[in-house]
């Protein structure tokens, strides 16, 4: 297993490493979960842009990446930044949390209708390719996400529909 600074063996899933994790009776409360979505995405695109890609308000214990996908409706890129769980070999899960909110959050319905995407990950750029997971599978990583992220234990509590949960896949570059 890692140790504790999110780095792990080779091949493995890196472990959660201690830190603050934010509190989640404040994450979990109404004003933030309006607040929010108006608040915290713009501020993680304005950094992104501002140092090149190179940052994002992430820490060893709550990493975050810039996702760009393709608009299911539109066709245009789109740019989100989202809590991510690192797993092995260059593989992400991702939550469709949406602060808790009623409805999906439209980076899901894009990933749906255009799995191929691309993501930023401290620095980094890499080309992905999305899968929705179900059934059992979901049901083994969602234990591995609320690992990382406790908090969405508390969102499931306050919203009736089930969070949608992709695995990211690395696309090799083709030559």
């Amino acid at each position: 297993m890692g140790s504790g600074t999110g780095e792990s063996d080779p091949g493995q899933p890196p472990a959660p490493p201690k830190g603050f994790r934010g509190s989640g009776r404040l994450l979990v409360s109404r004003p933030f979960r309006v607040i929010g979505p108006h608040v915290f995405p713009p501020l993680h695109r304005a950094i992104n842009r501002l140092t090149g890609g190179r940052t994002l308000l992430d820490t060893p214990a709550q990493p975050m990446l810039m996702l760009t996908t393709r608009g299911a409706r539109t066709g245009r890129l789109r740019e989100t930044p989202l809590g991510a769980v690192p797993l092995e070999e260059g593989r992400f899960l991702l939550v469709g949390s949406n602060f808790a909110r009623e409805h999906h959050p439209a980076w899901t319905a894009n990933l749906i209708a255009n799995p191929d995407a691309e993501i930023m990950f401290r620095g980094r750029r890499a080309r992905v390719r999305a899968r929705l997971l179900e059934g059992a599978e979901r049901e083994q990583r969602w234990q591995t996400a609320v690992t990382w992220f406790p908090v969405w234990t508390r969102y499931v509590t306050v919203t009736d529909r089930e969070f949608r949960l992709f695995e990211l896949d690395p696309v090799a570059d083709a030559d």
